[in-house]
C-alpha cells in the first residue's frame, strides 16, 4: 500500500469516527489527506513516517501498544493523552486549527484513525518496506537506541 492509499485510508477512518464528531465527518478528504500528512510525516517528504512513530511510541512507553499496530491482530486502543503525547499539544492545535475543528475532535479522529494507519503501513508483516527498508531500518534504530 502506498503513501496517498493509506492517507485515504487515515482520512477516512478520521471522518468515519464517532469521537470526531460533526465536524469530522464534514471534512473534505483532501484537506484531511493533507492535514494528516502534515502531522504524521517527514517535513521535507510529506506521507507517513511510521519509523519516527514508532520510536516516539517505543520511547514513550507504547512499545506494546506499537506492536499491536504492528501485528495481524487486533489494534490496542489509544487514550486522548496517547495520542497528545504522540504528536504533542502544539502539533494537536495545529492539526485542528487547519481543519477548523476543536481540539478534542481532532485527538478523538486520530485515536481511530492512527492504529489503522499504521496497521496497514505494515499488513502483511512488511514492516521494513513501511520504514524505507533496510536505511529506514538502521535510522529507526539509531533513534531508538540513541546513536
Amino acid at each position: 500500500m502506498d503513501m496517498g492509499d493509506l492517507l485515504k485510508m487515515g482520512a477516512s477512518a478520521f471522518m468515519n469516527s464517532q469521537r470526531s464528531g460533526d465536524a469530522g465527518s464534514g471534512l473534505d478528504a483532501g484537506s484531511l489527506m493533507s492535514a494528516l500528512s502534515g502531522l504524521t510525516g517527514d517535513s521535507e517528504e510529506g506521507g507517513l513516517d511510521i519509523g519516527s512513530l514508532l520510536g516516539k511510541m517505543q520511547s514513550g512507553g507504547m512499545a506494546g501498544m506499537a506492536a499491536s499496530f504492528l501485528g495481524d491482530g487486533e489494534n490496542e486502543e489509544m487514550g486522548e493523552s496517547q495520542v497528545t503525547d504522540l504528536f504533542g499539544a502544539d502539533k494537536i492545535s495545529e492539526f485542528a486549527s487547519k481543519l477548523g475543528m476543536s481540539e478534542s475532535e481532532a485527538v478523538g479522529g486520530l485515536q481511530d484513525a492512527m492504529p489503522q494507519m499504521m496497521d496497514q503501513a505494515s499488513s502483511g508483516g512488511s514492516l521494513l518496506d513501511s520504514i524505507g527498508g533496510i536505511s529506514g531500518a538502521i535510522g529507526l534504530a539509531g533513534k531508538l537506541f540513541g546513536k
